[in-house]
């Protein structure tokens, strides 16, 4: 059963506080969220409202100098303490500024329509994080970092935005229709449209949003009913404060015409993919990177989708790969 929200009560995220990400069983092994270096919060516009983020500088950063710089997204209904900060930081330590940000309608960032999946508007966020990066004196190109479902996401703004001087992804999610359907079914396809639909409806009549919980084993009327453990534990991506684990019910249609696959064709700059076999749809992550058009390289690593979330040791040496490939291609 879907519970309800109003426009009005969340028109901007409410306020949210540093978070700290817990490591599992590498607790002796640190990692940035943990440790220094520490965000400054800022924000920008983008489209009709503003994006908040967590900007990490390089350690020991001198603003004479110029460096690469890269806007980070995250998962599917994630906020910027989550993943993406951690990778944001763990870039930041590697010698490249980074972004990680809320897209609208999650965590601080403006929007009424909360909790709201929709593409067009993260790819515009993310474009103006790259505008927002590109106007700094110490910047020398700009690029973008996607974790999850932003894996997806950056190939709908690289295909168009001249300001992706590279793009990588790590346990990246590039869904297309076809894809959806033969995994959920042409049944399930109609009917969470039809209700996506009438939520539609129902919020430009009324102001309410219907919501659904996104993250949940077992449970047929979430967005994931599979393996949820990050979410489902309050030590890991559960405990962070300014996360939802919720998703509005009008963006099911969106969400399931969701094609980054249909993007990669048009991405011309030079892009890196980390995936391995424990991650999601492997399958489709060798089709992405076959379609895209640019310079790239295919890393296929070790370890199941979360750890590429927050494990250690797996983010230590995703972070090593994708920091070297924005030092080269941003320089």
């Amino acid at each position: 059963m879907s519970t309800m929200l109003t426009r009005r009560a969340f028109g901007i995220g409410a306020g949210a506080s540093a978070a700290i990400l817990s490591i599992g069983n590498a607790m002796s092994q640190t990692l940035t969220e943990r440790s220094e270096p520490k965000p400054q919060r800022v924000s920008f516009p983008s489209g009709d409202g503003f994006v908040v983020g967590n900007l990490y500088l390089p350690e020991g950063h001198d603003p004479s100098r110029r460096y690469p710089a890269v806007a980070v997204g995250g998962s599917l209904t994630s906020v910027k303490e989550m993943m993406g900060g951690l990778y944001a930081g763990e870039l930041a330590r590697r010698g490249v500024i980074a972004l990680s940000i809320d897209y609208r309608n999650y965590g601080e960032s403006i929007g009424a329509e909360r909790q709201y999946e929709d593409q067009a508007s993260k790819a515009e966020d993310l474009s103006a994080a790259l505008r927002f990066l590109k106007k700094r004196p110490d910047v020398s190109g700009t690029g973008l970092l996607g974790v999850c479902t932003s894996g997806g996401t950056i190939m709908y703004a690289a295909a168009k935005d001249p300001n992706v001087g590279a793009i990588a992804a790590t346990a990246g999610m590039f869904g297309e229709p076809s894809f959806m359907e033969k995994t959920m079914g042409k049944e399930v396809i109609a009917q969470r449209k039809a209700v996506s639909r009438a939520a539609r409806k129902r919020y430009d009549e009324t102001g309410a949003i219907d919501i659904v919980t996104a993250y949940d084993p077992g449970n047929k009327q979430a967005v994931s009913a599979s393996a949820s453990e990050y979410y489902m534990d309050k030590t890991r991506g559960g405990g962070v404060r300014p996360w939802r684990n919720e998703f509005a019910v009008m963006g099911w249609e969106s969400w399931l015409e969701f094609d980054p696959i249909s993007q990669a064709a048009s991405v011309k700059a030079p892009a890196l993919i980390i995936h391995s076999d424990g991650a999601a749809f492997p399958d489709q992550a060798r089709k992405a990177y076959g379609a895209l058009a640019g310079p790239k390289e295919l890393h296929w690593a070790e370890g199941k989708h979360f750890d590429f979330y927050d494990n250690a040791e797996t983010v230590r040496q995703s972070a090593d790969r994708i920091a070297a490939h924005f030092r080269k291609a941003l320089a």
